[in-house]
């Protein structure tokens, strides 16, 4: 997987700007605590599955050393935090989230294409 690293806020309004462009599909957003041995199964799951075939750009973002940026992400997406989280972000907000064992990457995929 081609992650692109999300370490600042100001990053979240160009990945709803990205989000709304005719030839993406949706954006992906993975919250991971590096700490954690679920997350680390989760992203490891994620990442052996996943097709870069779908034009899905997708956001890693190190909860550890970003909570701020976690937050705003709950807020701006008005969905409640969890870790780890996948979220798919379309037309500027978000259709999709799930977190810990329901990360799956066929679920995902088909919810980007829907």
């Amino acid at each position: 997987m081609l992650w692109h690293k999300l370490s600042d806020i100001s990053q979240l309004q160009d990945i709803k700007d990205i989000s709304k462009e005719q030839h993406i599909s949706a954006v992906l957003l993975f919250k991971h605590s590096t700490r954690c041995s679920i997350s680390s199964m989760a992203l490891n799951r994620l990442e052996s599955k996943w097709n870069d075939d779908e034009q899905i750009p997708a956001y890693y973002l190190d909860l550890l050393n970003h909570r701020d940026i976690s937050n705003e992400i709950a807020d701006l997406f008005s969905v409640e935090h969890a870790s780890p989280q996948v979220l798919l972000i379309k037309n500027g907000a978000c259709i999709y989230h799930n977190s810990h064992n329901g990360i799956n990457a066929a679920e995902i995929l088909a919810a980007a294409k829907a």
